[in-house]
């Protein structure tokens, strides 16, 4: 059980603040622009029917998506872990790579192919396929690193039948199931290119309309809030769903279990994952090699190849910074299961249900009014980054921290170690499977974003994802198959370590 100490080690708790400040920045320009104009009028937006009817509606497709993910991915993660399944390596990646495909355009690869896909419908089976690696990807890893003499127990009463390995595998790691659920709820909730191709009437449709049109921005900030307040709630519920993780991870779960004979039950394992992989990654990728030789592509492979630089290059700064900003978070929450420490994790997550044209226009406010030397500079872009994908990688930390038995904490400081000492040799080995995730994750998002990208880049910096845009955005879907298909190819690299390692 994670101990509840009063002491936090300063070391840690410095930077975790320090952190915890940085992701809530963008609050500073919602409540600037919420009160602006009195109190009375924020009450007004908030208590109006059509609010409400966005709370719903928006909060309907998180609930359905956030299910779906997690019925997808605990049972095809352990087959991929902990079971024989034909092909476990190769299907560990793919079942990834929808990871690589952004909503948008995942979205219109659909309603291109049938019209009638539009609405909730479509943007339920969009936003389920781009997003349940977020459940799937930290499971490979904590399911890794079960001990397998559970199983084994299970197995010699008589309970070893596989759909109760599932569920016992599932019960060890709800802590990380329920971290994952919390980031495909924000995800949705953030989600723009899904809901708006789908013509899906949702808060961040709604709020991308109001700051463009720009005669209410008030509304639109009151809109961001009340995400901002759904968010908060997330995160509570997400930490009550958790509750207090028993670790269940020894010295024997280090070393790879044997795998677990599927019989009977592998033809329906082997159809799940061909089914998902064919729905959430082939299809759109064919869809995008359709278009391509169809058309052809305008752009040549030295465009190309430029803003695959520039994508590579923004997204390994802002993925590793920001795996290292997120470390102390991590590992005090797991280890240090305090109020403060508790406070400090729920903070990080309050900007992830923000879309990220808001966190871009609240970063241009921030870049203008007290960072101007860095403002369109890449400090800044990496700097927003960090603020919009910072619990992506609080949450892989901390799920693999809590793998940790506490025991191992104990005998090190019997040894005379102290707690940063314990930090550096016990904690950061057993956890890197789960940082090499968090690592792939922060790149793959950094990757497909667009609205933070469009606005704070450097000037004359494209990336792939702004290139994509460019040519989407008047629905030159030919020359965008390129861009598409280099993300796609691309992040397999990420994927790859992220997944085989374990």
């Amino acid at each position: 059980m994670t101990p509840w100490r009063s002491k936090l080690p300063a070391p840690l708790v410095i930077p975790a603040v320090l952190a915890a400040l940085a992701s809530l920045a963008p609050l500073a320009y919602l409540v600037d622009v919420a009160f602006d104009r009195g109190a009375s009028d924020l009450w007004h937006e908030i208590w109006q029917r059509r609010t409400l009817d966005l709370v719903v509606r928006s909060g309907l497709l998180a609930a359905c998506v956030t299910v779906a993910s997690v019925v997808i991915s605990v049972p095809l993660a352990w087959a991929v872990m902990r079971s024989d399944l034909r092909g476990r390596r190769v299907w560990r990646v793919a079942l990834a790579l929808p990871l690589a495909i952004p909503s948008y355009l995942a979205a219109f690869a659909w309603v291109s192919w049938e019209s009638s896909l539009a609405g909730f419908w479509g943007a339920f089976l969009v936003l389920t396929a781009v997003s349940y690696p977020y459940v799937y990807l930290p499971l490979t890893a904590a399911f890794g690193r079960l001990d397998q003499s559970l199983d084994e127990i299970a197995t010699i009463h008589g309970k070893g039948s596989v759909p109760r390995l599932v569920m016992l595998a599932a019960r060890q790691c709800r802590g990380t199931i329920a971290a994952g659920s919390l980031l495909v709820a924000l995800y949705v909730l953030s989600d723009f290119g899904a809901v708006a191709t789908m013509r899906y009437d949702a808060f961040t449709w709604v709020i991308y309309g109001a700051y463009r049109a720009g005669f209410n921005p008030t509304r639109a900030a009151v809109l961001a809030v009340v995400l901002v307040l759904i968010a908060l709630v997330l995160v509570t519920a997400e930490a009550v769903a958790r509750g207090r993780v028993v670790s269940t991870m020894s010295s024997r779960a280090v070393a790879r279990p044997r795998p677990i004979r599927l019989r009977s039950k592998a033809v329906w394992f082997q159809s799940a994952v061909i089914v998902v992989t064919a729905l959430a990654v082939v299809f759109p990728v064919w869809r995008i090699l359709v278009w391509v030789s169809a058309h052809g592509a305008e752009d040549g492979a030295g465009e190309v190849f430029s803003a695959l630089w520039g994508s590579v290059r923004y997204s390994l700064i802002a993925a590793c910074i920001t795996v290292l900003v997120a470390l102390p978070i991590g590992i005090l929450v797991a280890r240090y299961r305090t109020p403060t420490s508790l406070l400090l994790d729920r903070a990080t997550y309050v900007t992830h249900a923000l879309p990220g044209i808001v966190v871009a226009i609240a970063m241009v406010f921030i870049g203008v009014r007290f960072l101007r030397p860095v403002y369109l500079e890449s400090p800044l872009l990496v700097l927003a980054y960090v603020v919009l994908f910072l619990p992506v990688a609080v949450g892989g930390v901390r799920s693999s921290a809590e793998q940790i038995p506490l025991g191992l904490d104990d005998v090190a400081r019997s040894l005379g170690s102290g707690p940063m000492a314990v930090v550096r040799r016990v904690n950061l080995p057993l956890i890197a499977p789960g940082v090499a995730s968090a690592t792939a994750l922060v790149t793959l998002a950094a990757m497909k974003e667009l609205p933070v990208t469009m606005l704070l880049r450097p000037t004359g910096t494209e990336t792939l994802a702004t290139r994509l845009w460019t040519h989407t955005s008047v629905s030159d879907y030919a020359a965008a198959g390129p861009y598409a298909l280099a993300i796609i190819v691309f992040v397999a690299i990420p994927t790859a370590v992220a997944t085989l390692q374990r």
